[in-house]
C-alpha cells in the first residue's frame, strides 16, 4: 500500500469530507477508505508493537489529521480495540517493571499494544493501553476454548402461527432487532479446518463479545514476571488490580458512524441519519432500556449477541419470569376482589363489631399488670381487613399457586432447552468453559498431582489444608445465622414489651373501640414497628453478610468458576433466606400458638422475664402475616429500585457538574467508557439473589397476601427496564462469558417451590382460620350459617381465678363481670373438667392436619404429573439438534474425503515422472473416494 503525505494526504480527506457531507447512500465504502487512509499512515509509522512505540509527548501530525478520537479502532482505522487497560503512573518503580513485563508477554501472546499518552486524557494522569487480538490469536484461543462457529446456513424455515402472530404484534419488536443475524447451522472452531467454516472477512467473523472473551482468557492467565524467574503467584490481571497496577479493565461499548462531515460518531441516544449505521448499543437503548417498551418482547438474541450468553440468560429468565406472574396477580386480583365483593356476606365481622355481640363481650388482659380488660369489639377495623385476604378464595388461590409454580418451572425448562439451542449451548462443553480452574487455584495451590483422565500434572489442595478451611467456613456461617436468629429474637421480646406500652395508653376501658390514634389497634401498632425495626435489622445484616460470604468463599479456594458461584451462591441463599423470612415464619407458625390461658401463660424465657407470649387477635393472625410480608418484601423492592435507579441518576448529576459526562467535549471512547461503573464479576449473582428472595415471598407466603404475586409483576416491570438501563448507559461493557442455564438457582427455585406446598398448606390450616369456621359451618351451627361462631370461639374463665401477677393495675371490672374471654376451646369454670380442651379443639386440630395431608398430596400429584406430562426439551428442537448432528457429520465427512482427493493429486503430480497409475488403480481409488 502506498503512503500519502504532504499535499496528497490533504487532498484526500478534502474529497471523504466532501463526500461525506453530500450524504451519499454509499457510506461502508466511504468508511473503509478512511480506514484504509489510515492504513496507508500508520504502515509507516510503526505502531503495532510495545517495543517499537515511544512515549508520547503530545499530538503527532496523524492524531491531528484523524477526525475523531471516538473510535473502537487503532490510530490506523483498521484494526478494532479488543480491550483497553488504564493505569496512573505513580513513579513507582514496582507498578512500572510489573507493567513492562506483563505487556511483554502480552505481546509474546501474539496480542498487539497501542498506548494513550497521559497528555491526551482530560485529567492529565491517566494512560490507557489499547489491546487488538489479530486474526492468528483469535483462531487460536477459539479452538481451545471450543468456540462454536457457522458453517452453513440453517434449513429450517421461521414458522409462526399466523392468527397469533397477529395478536402478538403489538408486542413485537422490529425483526431485525428480534433478530440481529441469520440462523446457522455451527461447529467448533477447528484452526486447522478453516476452510470448512462461512469465514467472510476476518476482522469481523469474531463478534467483537467473542474477541474480548479471549482477550481477557488471554489477560487473566498472562505472568507478570520475567523468563528467568518462576514466581508463579505473579499472574493474571486481577493481582495487578488488587496491588495497583492497573486502575482498570474492560472492553468498549459500540459506537456508530453518521455520514456526515469528519465522520462524527454518534451517540447511543440519537438516532442515524442512515439506518446501516445504528450501532447495537443504540438499537438496545431504544428498543430495550427505554422505559416506554415495558410492554414489549425484550431482543433477546441481540443482548446475547452483545453481552454473551451469560447475562442473556438472565434477562430471559427475568422477562419468562415476569410473564408468567401477569398470570399469578390475576388470580391474587380476583381472589382479593371476592374477599372485598363479600365484605357485607361476613357475618363473623358483624358479629364482632355488634354493639350488642362484641360491644358487650369482656376480654381478657393481652399482658401483664399493663394491660386492661378489653371490649371485643375494638378489634372490628382488624376483623373486617382480615376478611379482605383470609376468605374462601384463598384457599383455591393457594392451591393454584402450588400448581402455578410448577407451571412456571416445567415451561421455563422448556424456554431455556430452546435457547441453549438457537445460542450453540447444546454440547457446550463445561470442561472446556465454566470449570476452567481459576487462577486464583492456580496461584494459591503450589502441590501438583497427576489427573487421571488428561494424564497431565496439575493443582490441588490438600485434604488436611481443605478441611481446615471448610471448618472455619461452615463455624463463620454458624455464627452469623445464630446473629440473626438472635436478632429475631430480640425483636420477638420487643413485641412483647412495646405491646404492654402501648396498652398502658389506653386508660379508658369503656371506650368503645380502643385505639392508639385513631384508627391503630395495639395490635396493630406493635406489628407494624416491629416490622419496620425487623427490616432495617435485615438490610444492616445483609450490608455485612455480603461481604462475609464472598471472604469465606474465598478463603475455601474453589477449583473452578462454577464451583466459586455455587458455593458462594448457596451460603448467600442461606443467609438471606433466614435474614428475609424468619420474621414471617414467627408470625405464621408460632404466634398464638403457645399462649396457655388465663390461669396458666407460657412466657418467652420463663415466668422470671415477664414476657409473656404473644396472642393472635380475634380475628385471626393472617392480617399480621400480611403486615409482615407487605412491609419487607415492599421495602426491599423500594430500597433495590432506590439504589439501582436513583443513586445512579444523582451520581450522573454530580459527574455532569464536574464535567466528565459531558459528551460534547469530545472525549475519546475509553474515556467514555472508563468513568462509567464497573460491572463486577458478581454483579449478575445479586440481580439473581434479588429475584429469587422475591420468588419465595410470592410462594411462600402467598396464602397470606393474594395480592403479592401483582406487587412483584408491577417491580419486575420496571426491574427488567431499570437494568437494561443500567447494562446500556451506565456499566462499562462486561466481558462476554457463556452460561447454558441459571445455574444453582435453578435448584434453589425448585427447593422453594416444593417447601412453598407445605407452607401454604400449615398457613391455611394453623394461620388461617378458614378450618375452624368450616368445622363450625357443618358440624356445630345450629342455623346453617356463621351466626354464632364468634361466641363459639371464645372461652370463658373466671376472673376471681386469674392469679395476682396476672390481673391489671385497674380494677374496673369488679362491677360490671366476673368473667372474661380469651380465644381458644376449653371447657368453661364450674365444669368437671374445667379449662381443659373440648372436644370441638380436636375436631378442628384433626381438620387441619386432614386439610394438610390432602392440599399437599393434591397439589404435589399435580405438580408430578404436570412435570412428567410437559417435556423438558421441545419436540422441535430435539428435530433440530438431530440435523445439526447429521449434518456435521455429513459435511466434515464431505470436506474429509475432498481434503484427501486433494492430497493425493498433489501427490500424483509430484510423482508422476516417477511411476504410472494403471487404469485398473485408477478406477479402484476413485471408488474408494466416491
Amino acid at each position: 500500500m502506498r503512503r500519502l503525505t504532504g499535499k496528497a494526504k490533504e487532498e484526500t480527506l478534502i474529497e471523504l469530507q466532501s463526500a461525506s457531507d453530500s450524504q451519499i447512500a454509499d457510506g461502508p465504502a466511504v468508511l473503509t477508505a478512511f480506514r484504509n487512509l489510515h492504513s496507508d499512515e500508520s504502515s509507516g509509522n510503526g505502531v503495532s508493537s510495545l517495543s517499537e512505540r515511544a512515549p508520547l509527548p503530545g499530538h503527532s501530525e496523524t492524531d491531528k489529521l484523524r477526525p475523531n478520537r471516538d473510535t473502537v479502532f487503532f490510530r490506523d482505522g483498521v484494526r478494532r480495540i479488543d480491550f483497553v487497560l488504564s493505569y496512573v503512573d505513580d513513579k513507582d518503580e514496582r507498578k512500572q517493571e510489573r507493567r513492562k513485563e506483563f505487556e511483554k508477554n502480552l505481546e509474546k501472546a501474539g496480542l498487539e499494544l497501542e498506548t494513550e499518552d497521559k497528555s491526551d486524557s482530560k485529567d492529565q494522569k491517566t494512560y490507557f493501553l489499547k489491546i487488538h487480538a489479530p486474526w492468528d490469536v483469535l483462531a487460536t484461543y477459539a479452538d481451545v476454548l471450543n468456540i462454536k462457529v457457522p458453517f452453513k446456513e440453517s434449513d429450517f424455515p421461521h414458522s409462526r402461527d399466523a392468527p397469533l402472530n397477529r395478536i402478538s404484534h403489538p408486542f413485537r419488536l422490529p425483526d431485525h432487532i428480534m433478530n440481529p443475524q441469520p440462523d446457522y447451522f455451527t461447529y467448533p472452531f477447528d484452526k486447522d479446518k478453516t476452510d470448512f467454516f462461512l469465514i467472510g472477512d476476518k476482522e469481523t467473523f469474531f463478534p467483537p463479545s467473542t474477541r474480548n472473551r479471549i482477550v481477557f482468557y488471554i489477560l487473566a492467565r498472562c505472568p507478570y514476571y520475567s523468563e528467568g524467574r518462576k514466581d508463579k503467584e505473579k499472574t493474571g490481571i486481577k493481582r495487578l488490580f488488587s496491588n495497583g497496577t492497573y486502575t482498570a479493565a474492560f472492553p468498549l461499548h459500540d459506537v456508530r458512524f453518521e455520514l456526515n462531515s469528519r465522520f462524527k460518531t454518534c451517540r447511543y441516544w440519537k438516532k442515524a441519519r442512515n439506518a446501516e449505521c445504528e450501532s447495537e448499543r443504540f438499537n438496545l437503548y431504544s428498543h430495550w432500556a427505554r422505559f416506554l417498551c415495558f410492554y414489549k418482547q425484550q431482543p433477546l438474541n441481540l443482548i446475547r449477541k452483545y453481552y454473551g450468553e451469560k447475562i442473556g440468560i438472565y434477562f430471559a429468565w427475568l422477562g419468562f419470569y415476569t410473564e408468567m406472574l401477569f398470570f399469578a396477580a390475576v388470580m391474587g386480583f380476583i381472589c382479593f376482589t371476592y374477599g372485598v365483593l363479600s365484605y357485607d356476606d361476613n357475618i363473623s365481622s358483624k358479629e364482632l363489631c355488634d354493639p350488642a355481640i362484641g360491644g358487650s363481650t369482656v376480654m381478657c388482659p393481652l399482658c401483664d399488670k399493663k394491660c386492661p380488660f378489653w371490649k371485643l369489639n375494638s378489634t372490628c377495623l382488624s376483623s373486617w381487613q382480615s376478611h379482605l385476604f383470609d376468605n374462601e378464595g384463598t384457599v383455591f388461590f393457594a392451591i393454584f399457586m402450588g400448581i402455578w409454580v410448577t407451571l412456571f418451572l416445567e415451561f421455563w425448562k422448556r424456554r431455556q432447552a430452546r435457547l441453549e439451542y438457537e445460542w450453540d449451548l447444546v454440547d457446550f462443553e463445561e470442561e472446556q468453559q465454566q470449570l476452567q480452574i481459576r487462577p486464583e487455584f492456580e496461584i494459591n495451590c503450589t502441590n501438583r498431582r497427576l489427573n487421571k483422565i488428561t494424564k497431565e500434572m496439575e493443582p490441588f489442595l490438600p485434604f488436611h489444608f481443605r478441611c481446615a478451611r471448610y471448618c472455619l467456613s461452615g463455624a463463620t456461617v454458624l455464627f452469623w445465622v445464630s446473629l440473626i436468629v438472635a436478632c429475631i429474637i430480640g425483636v420477638i421480646a420487643y413485641r412483647l414489651a412495646v405491646y404492654a406500652a402501648f396498652a398502658s395508653i389506653i386508660k379508658d376501658p369503656m371506650r368503645k373501640i380502643q385505639l392508639v390514634g385513631r384508627f391503630i389497634t395495639p395490635q396493630l401498632a406493635t406489628s407494624v414497628t416491629a416490622s419496620c425495626i425487623n427490616f432495617v435489622i435485615i438490610m444492616i445484616l445483609n450490608f455485612f453478610y455480603e461481604k462475609v460470604a464472598i471472604w469465606i468463599t474465598d478463603l475455601e479456594i474453589p477449583k473452578t468458576h462454577l464451583e466459586y458461584e455455587n458455593r458462594l451462591t448457596m451460603k448467600m441463599f442461606l443467609f438471606q433466606f433466614v435474614n428475609y423470612y424468619s420474621s414471617c415464619f414467627y408470625v405464621a407458625f408460632f404466634k398464638g400458638k403457645f399462649v396457655g390461658y388465663p390461669g396458666g401463660y407460657s412466657y418467652m424465657f420463663g415466668k422470671w422475664s415477664k414476657l409473656r407470649n404473644e396472642e393472635c387477635d380475634p380475628g385471626g393472625c393472617l392480617i399480621e402475616l400480611t403486615t409482615q410480608l407487605l412491609i419487607v418484601m415492599v421495602g426491599k423492592q423500594l430500597w433495590g429500585n432506590i439504589q439501582e435507579a436513583l443513586l445512579p441518576l444523582i451520581r450522573n448529576w454530580w459527574s455532569s457538574r464536574k464535567g466528565r459526562h459531558n459528551h460534547d467535549n469530545h472525549y475519546s471512547r475509553w474515556e467514555q467508557d472508563y468513568v462509567l461503573v464497573n460491572f463486577s464479576q458478581l454483579g449478575l449473582f445479586y440481580e439473581y439473589l434479588e429475584m429469587v428472595i422475591q420468588f419465595g415471598f410470592i410462594t411462600l407466603f402467598v396464602a397470606s397476601f393474594p395480592l403479592a404475586p401483582l406487587l412483584a409483576l408491577f417491580n419486575n416491570i420496571l426491574e427488567i427496564r431499570v437494568d437494561a438501563w443500567k447494562f446500556t448507559t451506565q456499566f462499562r461493557r462486561p466481558v462476554a462469558s457463556k452460561a447454558r442455564n441459571i445455574g444453582a438457582w435453578q435448584e434453589i427455585l425448585n427447593a422453594v417451590a416444593i417447601l412453598s406446598v407445605v407452607t401454604n398448606s400449615f398457613i391455611m390450616a394453623f394461620t388461617s382460620d378458614m378450618i375452624p369456621r368450616l368445622v363450625y359451618l357443618y358440624a356445630y351451627s345450629k342455623k346453617g350459617n356463621m351466626e354464632g361462631y364468634i361466641n363459639n370461639s371464645l372461652s370463658v374463665y373466671n376472673i376471681s381465678q386469674i392469679p395476682p401477677p396476672n390481673m391489671p393495675e385497674d380494677n374496673w371490672h369488679v362491677n360490671f363481670t366476673t368473667t372474661c374471654r380469651y380465644r381458644d376451646y376449653r371447657y368453661p369454670p364450674g365444669h368437671e373438667r374445667e379449662y381443659t380442651h373440648t372436644m370441638q379443639f380436636w375436631h378442628i386440630l384433626a381438620a387441619k392436619m386432614a386439610f394438610i395431608i390432602i392440599m399437599e398430596h393434591v397439589v404435589f400429584v399435580v405438580k408430578f404429573f404436570v412435570a412428567w406430562l410437559i417435556p423438558d426439551v421441545p419436540s422441535d428442537v430435539k428435530a433440530r439438534i438431530r440435523r445439526e448432528r447429521f449434518l456435521i457429520q455429513e459435511y466434515l465427512h464431505e470436506y474429509e474425503v475432498k481434503k484427501l482427493k486433494l492430497q493425493l493429486s498433489a501427490s500424483f503430480i509430484t510423482e508422476r515422472s516417477d511411476m504410472t497409475l494403471t487404469p485398473d488403480k485408477h478406477e479402484m481409488l476413485s471408488e474408494c473416494l466416491t
